[in-house]
């Protein structure tokens, strides 16, 4: 292993020259919260007691050993993972994931149901977000906060409802606020003559839903969009219109947009959308993700989108504003290390962004010279940033480089391997 601690001062010396304070930059990267999906540990499949594979347009492929089936082994290696994610820490939860002796449908679950999620964040001193689940379920099958069949409907109510109080339960037991992510697969995989009908029946759900829990404290709420999903092709209730437009028109401090990077045409970017979106709104939530040609949900990359994004949120002075939390299921590769990778790659983006020249660049952009501009920007794409995260990592004891490698196939071999 190299003299990190050397590397780290001629990077600073560096990012010194343009103005730039290194151990600023760190200190507010390490305090921005990533918010770690709990569903690549076991494939989205939960511990609901009933049998059923997954539905709602969702798919995982491969068959990786090693698999999370229980909510014990499934914290356990959120735990293991966790060594390794620097940073302040989040996890997020799906509502397929309580733990009740005996099966509790949706539209019945309580808190209770799961107290020890939240027994076990309040020990980890993290807090928790939280999902209906809206999807692998016999009454989601045609449609449900949308579905033409008023009963199926009321019974996707009632589900998003507990899902609020259940939301408002982690912030009182965390202290931390819960941001509730709000998505359903509801759509056709032909054209739909009528486009109107479950867009309105969407739309008067989420205000029943919000209604009767006005009173709620400490929850965010996210509304998310998806353009198609296995199975539902064609039509998509809750397009990305319908989402921003519910959004806005309910000019609500606790209802927010959530941007999924891989919920849009092959052709755009979430990073083209952001100043869109604040230019309306206070706050966004961020689902990162990484689609190869539709939602595949990829392990994050430290690819040119997700760094854009993060530069974005940097440059708007958005960062703070912004829930950021992960969204990837690979069930081809060992699940820990698809985490691992996966939230690193989410937490030095970020990092790369805080150190750039913001400030200069937009001066250069200010009085013109649009030329000083581009030598700038794309000078800082070869800026000595690694040195930096590797000091990061190293203060705070997650391993530098691939030291973290070894121990999770240690794991996997002592522990994993036995399941």
């Amino acid at each position: 292993m190299y003299d990190v601690k050397k590397g780290y001062e001629v990077a600073k010396e560096f990012y010194a020259q343009y103005g730039i304070d290194v151990d600023k930059m760190i200190e507010i990267c390490d305090k921005t919260p990533i918010s770690i999906h709990c569903w690549q540990g076991d494939d989205v499949g939960g511990f609901e007691k009933k049998e059923g594979g997954l539905t709602g347009g969702i798919q995982t492929t491969g068959n990786y050993p090693g698999k999370a089936r229980t909510a014990d082994e499934l914290r356990a290696d959120l735990e293991f993972a966790m060594k390794y994610i620097p940073g302040e820490k989040k996890v997020n939860i799906h509502a397929n994931y309580q733990e009740a002796d005996t099966f509790v449908d949706r539209n019945e679950i309580e808190p209770k149901h799961f107290e020890k999620w939240a027994d076990w964040a309040v020990e980890q001193g993290i807090g928790l977000d939280f999902n209906p689940t809206y999807f692998s379920h016999p009454k989601s099958e045609n449609g449900t906060l949308s579905a033409l069949d008023e009963n199926v409907r009321k019974f996707w109510i009632e589900h998003g409802i507990r899902s609020r109080k259940i939301g408002e339960y982690f912030y009182k037991k965390t202290g931390k606020v819960c941001v509730i992510n709000h998505w359903t697969p509801d759509g056709d995989k032909e054209f739909p003559i009528d486009t109107i009908g479950p867009r309105l029946r969407l739309k008067d759900s989420y205000d029943q839903i919000f209604e009767a829990t006005k009173d709620v404290e400490g929850v965010m709420d996210g509304i998310e969009s998806k353009v198609f999903g296995i199975g539902a092709e064609s039509f998509t209730a809750g397009s990305h219109e319908f989402c921003m437009g519910y959004v806005m028109s309910k000019n609500c401090d606790h209802i927010i947009l959530t941007l999924d990077t891989g919920h849009y045409h092959p052709t755009e970017t979430v990073s083209a959308k952001l100043a869109s979106v604040y230019t309306f709104s206070d706050h966004v939530l961020l689902h990162v993700s990484r689609p190869v040609r539709w939602d595949s949900d990829h392990v994050v990359n430290f690819d040119d989108e997700t760094r854009a994004i993060m530069e974005e949120l940097v440059r708007l002075g958005k960062l703070q504003d912004t829930y950021i939390a992960t969204d990837f299921f690979d069930a081809s590769i060992n699940r820990v290390v698809a985490w691992v990778t996966g939230l690193r790659n989410t937490r030095k983006a970020i990092l790369a962004a805080l150190l750039q020249p913001v400030d200069a660049m937009k001066k250069l952009e200010a009085d013109g010279d649009v030329s000083g501009r581009l030598a700038v920007s794309q000078e800082f794409k070869a800026a000595p940033f690694s040195l930096v995260w590797d000091y990061y990592c190293q203060q705070k004891d997650a391993g530098v480089g691939l030291e973290w490698l070894e121990d999770v196939r240690t794991y996997e071999k002592d522990i994993q391997s036995k399941r």
